[in-house]
């Protein structure tokens, strides 16, 4: 397994979570094939790659357009959570990105900026073992525009007291990269250090 890096001019590191610090992917994956299934969807590998990155609501917002459903994208999304929530525990950790996270603990400064809703993000880093390593968490609550928009990253940048052209980031997912492109920082596509599971059992 290759080792991650960090570029030699950053002063700072900001991480997504879902799929870049914590393997949760086939765990979210199992959340919305679970629920799906009651709206007569089946939701594939194939399908849950071409929505990466995008929030809950959007998700099901995507997928009324792509199956011509009408469900509640609130509604629907929240539900998802809650699916996502009971089975979180089998989430593992993306040893790479981990090991990151603890070489630069207390060395640079640190944040996590995800889509996800706040509560579980928290939650993930808890079950990691690693809520204690970052002070700084933006989620899909604290931003008016998710990624692709550079909002995420831009407010982990000014809440960590760094400028945008120092922060190196770390992400799984393309929209994550052209957000962080867009706030005109450093980024690293961390899919390239370790094995995507999804689809497998967990």
């Amino acid at each position: 397994m290759k080792k991650l890096a960090i570029d030699p001019k950053a002063e700072a590191l900001i991480f997504d979570l879902d799929g870049t610090i914590a393997d949760t992917m086939p765990v979210h994956f199992l959340a919305y094939k679970n629920i799906l299934r009651d709206y007569g969807i089946e939701f594939t590998p194939e399908l849950f790659a071409t929505l990466a990155g995008i929030p809950a609501v959007g998700t099901i917002q995507k997928l009324n357009e792509l199956f011509d459903t009408k469900m509640d994208a609130a509604e629907v999304g929240h539900y998802k959570e809650g699916e996502y929530e009971k089975i979180m525990h089998k989430m593992k950790p993306i040893t790479p990105v981990v090991e990151l996270v603890h070489e630069y603990h207390g060395k640079l400064p640190m944040a996590v900026g995800t889509g996800g809703y706040k509560r579980l993000a928290w939650k993930s880093l808890e079950i990691l073992g690693l809520k204690d390593y970052f002070e700084i968490l933006v989620s899909s609550e604290d931003v008016e525009h998710p990624k692709p928009h550079p909002e995420t990253f831009l407010k982990c940048a000014a809440l960590l007291g760094v400028e945008p052209g120092v922060c190196h980031v770390f992400e799984d997912g393309a929209l994550g990269i052209e957000a962080a492109t867009a706030a005109g920082m450093m980024s690293t596509l961390v899919t390239n250090y370790y094995e995507v599971t999804i689809g497998k059992d967990i």
